[in-house]
């Protein structure tokens, strides 16, 4: 008599829940070249055909993993800002929160700007950035009304603070800058931001 293996199981509960899960710690630990469906499905015990419930293809998972990313982001930045706190207080706050978020998924996050800009993505761009990135250029509009910051368009104001705050990410994800080094100077940084380098 012949035994046959047993089957994989072909529903694994929240079964997209868990092939993101699983994707973001592939994404993290060896990159996105090395994400597949095929290891996702074999990594969480599920069928081979599985994950095509829910994603049909690397495109779509990565698209997905974007989202998943853009939401988290969101919440992190929702859960710091204090819309009734002073300016400077306030944008260190939301600074803060970002760079720990790109500290620590800087993988994700770098995965999410890719998508972005990914003529091929199926991420709803415009959307997911103003959900979670929006909370940047609403606190410039906002203090633009109390008079606290110049006038201009929020977008491209928010766009310089912006950058600058990235940069600092982009500079830890190099390794050019240890990340509790602009952590711990991030409200001088944030200083600098508000008020210019040139004497006052």
């Amino acid at each position: 008599m012949t035994f046959m293996p047993p089957s994989r199981p072909y529903h694994h509960g929240d079964l997209r829940a868990a092939l993101l899960t699983s994707a973001e710690r592939t994404l993290r630990e060896k990159g996105v070249a090395a994400l597949s469906l095929r290891e996702l499905a074999r990594d969480i015990g599920v069928s081979h055909a599985a994950p095509g419930r829910h994603f049909k293809d690397k495109q779509a998972l990565l698209d997905a993993l974007a989202l998943s990313g853009y939401d988290r982001l969101q919440r992190t930045l929702n859960a710091a800002d204090d819309p009734a706190a002073p300016l400077e207080p306030r944008v260190s706050a939301l600074a803060r929160a970002y760079l720990t978020f790109a500290v620590d998924h800087p993988e994700l996050l770098e995965l999410m700007f890719a998508r972005k800009h990914d003529p091929q993505s199926s991420v709803p761009t415009a959307e997911v950035i103003d959900a979670s990135l929006g909370s940047f250029t609403r606190l410039v509009a906002d203090a633009q009304a109390r008079g606290e910051i110049i006038e201009g368009d929020p977008e491209r104001l928010t766009l310089v603070a912006a950058a600058s705050i990235h940069g600092l990410a982009a500079l830890i994800a190099g390794c050019a800058l240890p990340a509790h080094e602009a952590l711990a100077g991030l409200d001088e940084h944030v200083h600098h931001v508000l008020h210019g380098l040139k004497p006052r």
